[in-house]
C-alpha cells in the first residue's frame, strides 16, 4: 500500500429469514400473525428539525419476491435519504420498495430499512401501513395484541439484537475473530504458535473473495466460523472492504481488479453482495467492524494534484469522483446494518500529519460521510496505520522537544510534521473530526500488527543532543530509512497485541494486516489479481519524491501482495515488541 506523506443510533439491519421473533426489536411473542404483515416503525433519533427511523416489516402471508410498503404522514415530515429500500414521497404519502438484494420475503421473514427526514411541530407515528396494498398490524399500535405469557414454547424477551443501539465501542467486552486460514499458516512456521491465536482481519480484496478464492473460505464461511468462536458472549469480526474502482492509485503493488470507471460494478457486484450476506439474520448477533477502503481518500488529498507526489491515476480518480462515490456508497449500505461498525482509513502520521494535509483530509472525510446517501451516523470511527509500520508511541522523544534551542520538528526524519507517532496522530485527528461535525463518540483504531520495532537494534533512550537529527535518529524506534517507506520493511517487528480500549478515544489496537502477508512483490510477477510491480517493493530501488529519494528498505524475494512471506513472518516475530514469550 502507498503511504507517502458515534453517531446517530443505527438503523436496523436488512434481515431475511424464518425466525421473525428474533428479528424484531420488540420482545419475543409480542406480535401475532393476525394480519398478513406487521410493521415496527421506530423513531431512532430525533432533534428540533429532523429524525431518523428504523422500520421492520414481517411477512405473515405467502412468500414474496418483491414488496412495497406505503403510509401517510399527518404532519409536514419530508423524507431525505434512505437505506435498504427505495424510499420516495409524494405530498404526505410515502412508499418504500425493496432493493434488488432484499426483495425475497419468505413466510415469517423480515426486512428492515431506515431513512432520515425533516419536520417541524409534531412528529406523530403513522397509524396505517399497507404492504402491497394490504393493511398491516403495527407493533405497539391498536392492532398489536401485546406480549404473550412465556410458556414452554415461548422463550420470552430476547436481547435487543439487530434493532438495538450500537455499542459505544464494539471491542469492549468482546472477543475478536481469529481467522483460521491465517492461524494455520502462522502455526506452521517455527515459533508461530506464539501468535497464531491472535485475531486478524479478513481482507475482501476482490469480488471473488466474497465467495472464496481457490477453495479458500468466503465471507459466509468466515461468519459461520465466527458464530462457533462466539459462544454465548460478544465477538467482533474484522473485515477490510478493499476493491474500489482504480484502487490504490499511487501504488502498483496493490492495484485492484476494477477499472477507474467501474463504479456500478463495485456497487452491484461487490458492496451489495457483502451487504446482503451481513444482513442475514443468522449473523445478527455478531459485531462486524469494517475497515473502509485503505489508501483511497488520503491519496486524493496528497497524490492527486499540484505536487511532486502527484500520479496520473490519482488525478483521474479525483476527477471522476469514483473513490468518493464508492466510499459513500459503502458507508451508506453497510452503516445501515445495526451490527456493522464502519471505520474509514485515515493513512498515518507520516502521510497526513502535516497541517497542510490534515486539514484537507478532515474536509475530505466529512464530504464523503455526508454525500451520496452517507451520513456521519454511518461512521463509527477511523483507523490509522493500516498495513503500515509507524509506532504507536515514540518513547524517547515527543514533538515538542527542543535541542540547543531548536525544535526537533526540523529534524530530517520529522520534516516539520505535527506528530511523531500514531497515537498522538489518531487523537489529534479525532479532535479535528469531531470539531468538523463527526459524532463526539467517534472511536479510533490503530493497526499494531507490524510496528513493534523490537530486537537488538531498538534504542533504549534519546539520541545525543549534538543536533536535532542526532537526537531524533539516535532515539527513534522506527528504524525505516524514511517514514514514506511502506513495503515489506526490513527490521520491523510484531507490535502491541490486539487490545480493546487502550486509551481514551481509541477503540482498540488491532491487527488489520495479518503478519506474514506480503505488501507487494519485489520483482515483476505475472498474475490474475490486477497487482502490478511497484519499485517501492524492490530493495535495489533508490526511491522517489514520495520517500525523499531514499532506498526502499524492502525485503528481497517478496511474493505478491497478500501472499504468504515466511521470511518476513520470521523477522516480525524476532523483532516483536513487546517480545514474544
Amino acid at each position: 500500500m502507498s503511504r507517502t506523506k458515534t453517531s446517530l443510533l443505527a438503523a436496523l439491519a436488512l434481515l431475511s429469514g424464518t425466525s421473525a421473533a428474533a428479528l424484531v426489536s420488540a420482545p419475543a411473542g409480542a406480535v401475532t400473525a393476525a394480519a398478513p404483515c406487521t410493521v415496527d416503525y421506530k423513531v431512532q433519533n430525533q432533534w428540533d428539525t429532523g429524525f431518523t427511523t428504523a422500520v421492520t416489516i414481517t411477512n405473515n402471508g405467502p412468500a414474496k419476491s418483491g414488496w412495497s410498503l406505503t403510509w401517510s404522514y399527518a404532519g409536514n415530515q419530508r423524507i431525505g435519504n434512505g437505506w435498504n429500500a427505495k424510499v420516495s414521497q409524494s405530498g404526505s404519502s410515502v412508499t418504500a420498495a425493496n432493493e434488488s438484494y432484499n426483495g425475497t420475503l419468505p413466510t415469517g421473514g423480515s426486512a428492515s430499512f431506515g431513512f432520515q427526514a425533516s419536520y417541524s411541530g409534531s412528529n406523530a407515528v403513522p397509524d396505517t401501513f399497507t404492504l402491497d396494498g394490504v393493511a398491516c398490524n403495527i407493533v405497539g399500535g391498536p392492532t398489536d395484541p401485546g406480549p404473550t405469557d412465556p410458556g414452554p414454547t415461548d422463550p420470552g424477551p430476547t436481547d435487543p439484537g439487530p434493532g438495538g443501539p450500537k455499542a459505544a465501542n464494539p471491542y469492549v467486552g468482546a472477543k475478536v475473530y481469529v481467522n483460521p486460514e491465517w492461524s494455520a499458516k502462522a502455526v506452521a512456521e517455527p515459533g508461530g504458535s506464539r501468535i497464531s491465536n491472535q485475531p486478524t482481519a479478513v481482507w475482501l480484496d476482490r469480488i471473488a473473495a466474497i465467495g472464496g478464492v481457490n477453495g479458500g473460505m468466503g465471507l459466509r464461511a468466515h461468519l459461520d466460523e465466527a458464530l462457533k468462536q462466539k459462544g454465548s458472549g460478544e465477538l467482533v469480526v474484522q473485515l477490510v472492504i478493499y476493491d474500489l474502482p482504480g484502487r490504490d492509485c499511487a501504488a502498483l503493488a496493490s492495484n485492484g481488479e476494477l477499472g477507474p470507471n467501474d463504479l456500478d460494478k463495485y456497487k452491484s457486484q461487490y458492496i451489495d453482495p457483502i451487504t446482503s450476506i451481513l444482513s442475514d439474520a443468522k449473523y445478527a448477533g455478531l459485531r462486524i467492524a469494517t475497515v473502509i477502503e485503505p489508501d483511497s481518500l488520503p491519496n486524493l488529498v496528497t497524490n492527486a494534484g499540484g505536487t511532486n507526489t502527484t500520479t496520473d491515476a490519482c488525478v483521474t480518480m479525483k476527477s471522476n469522483g469514483n473513490y468518493e462515490k464508492g466510499v459513500s456508497y459503502a458507508l451508506d449500505k453497510l452503516g445501515a446494518l445495526a451490527n456493522v461498525y464502519n471505520y474509514i482509513d485515515a493513512g498515518h502520521h507520516g502521510w497526513l500529519g502535516w497541517d497542510s494535509n490534515l486539514g484537507p483530509s478532515v474536509q475530505e472525510f466529512y464530504k464523503v460521510a455526508t454525500t451520496n446517501g452517507a451520513s456521519v451516523g454511518d461512521v463509527a470511527g477511523f483507523i490509522v496505520n493500516t498495513a503500515n509500520y509507524s509506532p504507536v508511541k515514540e518513547p524517547n522523544f515527543k514533538v515538542t522537544d527542543m535541542v540547543n534551542g531548536q525544535t526537533i520538528r526540523q529534524a530530517k526524519w520529522i520534516d516539520w510534521n505535527q506528530y511523531v507517532d500514531e497515537q498522538s496522530f489518531a487523537l489529534g485527528l479525532r479532535d479535528k473530526l469531531v470539531a468538523a461535525g463527526f459524532d463526539s463518540g467517534l472511536g479510533m483504531l490503530i493497526d499494531t500488527s507490524r510496528n513493534g520495532w523490537g530486537g537488538s537494534a531498538r534504542p533504549t533512550g534519546p539520541g545525543p543532543t549534538t543536533s536535532v537529527d542526532s537526537y531524533v535518529n539516535g532515539g527513534r524506534i522506527d528504524l525505516r530509512l524514511h517514514a514514506g517507506n511502506w513495503c515489506n520493511q526490513s527490521g520491523a517487528g510484531i507490535g502491541q497485541r490486539p487490545t480493546a480500549a487502550p486509551a481514551t478515544g481509541v477503540d482498540a489496537y488491532v491487527w488489520v494486516k495479518p503478519p506474514g502477508e506480503s505488501d507487494g512483490n519485489s520483482a515483476a510477477v505475472p498474475n490474475d489479481e490486477g497487482k502490478g510491480f511497484d519499485r517501492m517493493c524492490d530493495p535495489t530501488y533508490g526511491g522517489n519524491a514520495r520517500n525523499g529519494n531514499n532506498p526502499t528498505g524492502a525485503l528481497p524475494n517478496a511474493p505478491l501482495a497478500g501472499h504468504w512471506f515466511p521470511a518476513q513472518f520470521q523477522q516480525l516475530m524476532q523483532n516483536a515488541y513487546p517480545p514474544l514469550s
